[in-house]
């Protein structure tokens, strides 16, 4: 028997690849619970997801799965939960003290989440601690026909609560919206709350720049409140279909100290426990990286971090299971990871340099395709995988660049 079992909430990519995670670290397999099935987690030899629960999001109904979950196991069988979703890190925290008991994980607790989840007093953390964002305003359903934008278009348009803009649908949906003039801003915020969206909207200055202008950080902090993992990495193109907009589809790590040493003045002292995700967008008219969100996870792209040499699974063990010290790491790997066929990365990326970085790694045989994984080959996933790469040279070449209220 496994000296402990991964108990991961959903079943995307991110979730995949903490059991890649786990698997490599400890050649364990991973259990999975969620809404659904997908095909990221699909015919797997390193993660099965045993359990799914179409109202997994109801309070009462989370607990009562989880729990009866556990009772497969024997009472002194370490499980370590993991969420890898917003939704579901929100429902842990909400039910933490009621899972204690059976399960292992790191977790805040439900004040700072809201803290930190809404965006007035998130940004009131960023300027007490240094961190430039972008100008900020919402609107809602009773004010965003009236609302006077403050600053020049174009605009970033996008939900406040991520959990109910996903359950919402109406026409030409996007996961993320610019709006280039007043009209076009009408007419995304009419069709968003013409749905059952009905929570704040976000409207932001859009910080100029291609995708490659996109910066992710992942961080690891321990029970502790000390961080033990700071990992960086550049886009070079996100995913440009209207779910996946916004997404990291391929990504190289980069080191930038000064940024890895304010982020862990600022996690350390909010008193911050687990993964984090933090998306920023280098803005060169200052010359600065504007932060755009946190999320309180380890982001859909993070097996990047793992790729460059950084487990994210051995620093959660470590710290939650094995109670092992560690001090805190700025990751400086070197790979190419990517969601996507690697001749989109050269067939749509603009920046000369960054192509020709991403073919020195290929020639030194760094590539990371978070979903091909050689110990977990066989035929259906192989199928699979082929689809999932086909369908991207469709979409890139069907919604690249197209972030407004149309297909």
């Amino acid at each position: 028997m496994q000296p402990f079992v991964p108990v991961l909430l959903g079943s995307d990519v991110n979730v995949y690849g903490m059991a890649r995670s786990f698997h490599e670290a400890y050649g364990i397999t991973s259990v999975a619970i969620g809404k659904g099935r997908l095909g990221a987690t699909s015919n797997s030899r390193i993660v099965s997801v045993d359990v799914v629960e179409s109202r997994l999001e109801e309070d009462d109904v989370f607990c009562e799965t989880l729990l009866r979950f556990a009772e497969r196991y024997p009472s002194d069988t370490p499980l370590l939960l993991v969420p890898c979703g917003d939704n579901y890190m929100k429902l842990l925290v909400r039910n933490q003290d009621a899972l204690r008991d059976r399960y292992r994980f790191a977790c805040i607790d439900e004040q700072l989440l809201m803290q930190l989840e809404t965006k007035e007093s998130f940004y009131g953390l960023c300027e007490k601690y240094g961190f430039a964002y972008p100008k900020t305003m919402t609107v809602t359903v009773n004010s965003y026909q009236t609302a006077e934008i403050p600053f020049a278009f174009p605009v970033v348009i996008k939900p406040s609560n991520s959990v109910a803009y996903w359950n919402c649908r109406f026409p030409h949906k996007k996961k993320v919206f610019i709006a280039e003039d007043k009209s076009e801003f009408d007419a995304i915020t009419a069709a968003i709350y013409g749905s059952s969206y009905q929570d704040h909207l976000i409207v932001q200055e859009y910080i100029p720049g291609d995708d490659s202008h996109m910066r992710v950080m992942n961080c690891y902090s321990d029970k502790d409140k000390k961080v033990r993992l700071i990992a960086l990495g550049q886009a070079l193109l996100e995913e440009h279909s209207p779910e996946g907009i916004g997404s990291y589809a391929a990504i190289i790590p980069v080191e930038d100290r000064q940024l890895a040493r304010q982020m862990k003045a600022f996690l350390e002292d909010i008193g911050y426990i687990g993964f984090s995700n933090f998306d920023f967008k280098f803005d060169s008219r200052d010359g600065q990286y504007k932060i755009f969100e946190m999320n309180p996870r380890q982001g859909r792209s993070s097996f990047f971090v793992t790729a460059e040499g950084y487990n994210l699974a051995q620093y959660l063990v470590e710290d939650v299971l094995l109670d092992k010290p560690a001090e805190c790491t700025i990751a400086n790997g070197e790979t190419l990871w990517t969601l996507i066929p690697k001749q989109l990365i050269f067939e749509y990326v603009e920046d000369e340099e960054l192509k020709k970085k991403a073919r020195q790694l290929l020639r030194k045989r760094k590539l990371c395709r978070s979903l091909y994984y050689k110990k977990d080959r066989n035929f259906r996933r192989w199928v699979y995988f082929q689809k999932n790469q086909a369908g991207y040279f469709k979409k890139y070449a069907r919604y690249f660049g197209n972030k407004g209220l149309r297909d």
